[in-house]
């Protein structure tokens, strides 16, 4: 039986918050933010005591055009340099590495670049191909990480033998990722179990990526972490595809260790979010709650929001019909 770690006043020093607002963020605007902001996102990041903060993608130009997509879906060293420096700081910094779309000869050494971990995130078939990114980033210096996408629609040995194989591996953390906002904390709490059975024999980390389609982004974390995820995602107020993930404002309300400060994030919001929430449209609604329910992609709903579509009756129907 899986067991809880700490109490609701515990300090583990495992925890990492892991801060994704820009880059799952940038799924809202094409990454299309400004450098003012991104910087005064990092300044916030630091100042709250956040761990490691998830700049963007590493998106080969050659795969998508620059035309269309902003500097994040890239991240050239030359514009993370420009944000951050040196990144003298304490917090980490990372970039995400989508299979199929991140060429790995493009990517440093970590040696000569400013990023310290990578995240690789794959569905489950394209295991082959993200364990070689996890290699060969390993081999250039980086913390890796490996999201496995969409395993609410994967079968229980399909996810064994992905966990198998990603225990074998030089991965540092392996992650929950709940793509679809489906899962409910007794099915989180079950999936800890799963990947902790893998990954704490081979001296590796879990974390958890939830998204807010059930609203229930946040009670995911929390269980994921009392039963033993040591690594949190995170965006400030839930900002993210579709229905958004785990408000970081929520999280560092929770957590007991006085490093992390939540004043910085509620400046941050005030200044910079309020007047983004009238530009961006993102977080629950009814067509994401319906799509989460069906554990489906929330590509449709995405869609009935961009066009204004409340017509949720006819959504729900056309939905069920198709996934019947």
């Amino acid at each position: 039986m899986l067991e809880r770690k700490g109490s609701i006043l515990s300090v583990r020093k495992d925890v990492k918050v892991f801060d994704c607002t820009i880059r799952d963020g940038g799924l809202v605007n094409n990454y299309h933010f400004t450098d003012e902001f991104v910087k005064a996102h990092y300044e916030m990041c630091v100042a709250a005591g956040i761990d490691y903060m998830e700049i963007g993608k590493n998106v080969s130009p050659t795969v998508m055009s620059e035309d269309e997509y902003g500097p994040w879906n890239f991240c050239k060293e030359e514009d993370i340099r420009r944000i951050v420096g040196e990144n003298d700081t304490n917090m980490k910094i990372a970039t995400m590495a989508d299979v199929g779309r991140t060429i790995k000869e493009e990517i440093p050494p970590k040696s000569e670049s400013v990023v310290d971990m990578i995240r690789i995130a794959t569905y489950i078939h394209q295991l082959p191909e993200a364990i070689e990114l996890i290699e060969d980033f390993h081999a250039k210096g980086y913390e890796t990480t490996c999201n496995i996408m969409a395993i609410s629609k994967s079968f229980d040995d399909e996810l064994t033998e992905v966990l198998t194989q990603l225990a074998e591996t030089n991965v540092d953390v392996i992650y929950i990722a709940d793509s679809f906002g489906s899962f409910y904390p007794e099915q989180i709490n079950k999936l800890t179990d799963k990947y902790l059975s893998f990954a704490k024999p081979a001296g590796k980390k879990v974390g958890i990526h939830a998204h807010n389609n059930l609203t229930l982004a946040y009670a995911n974390t929390l269980e994921a972490m009392i039963y033993g995820t040591s690594y949190l995602d995170v965006t400030v107020s839930g900002l993210g595809r579709g229905a958004g993930n785990c408000a970081m404002e929520l999280l560092l309300g929770f957590l007991k260790n006085p490093k992390y400060k939540l004043a910085p994030v509620l400046k941050f919001i005030e200044e910079h979010m309020v007047a983004l929430e009238k530009e961006l449209d993102w977080g629950p609604s009814v067509p994401y709650i319906i799509t989460g329910h069906l554990n489906e992609h929330p590509r449709p709903a995405m869609k009935a929001r961009d066009k204004g579509d409340t017509e949720y009756v006819k959504f729900y129907d056309k939905l069920t019909e198709e996934y019947s």
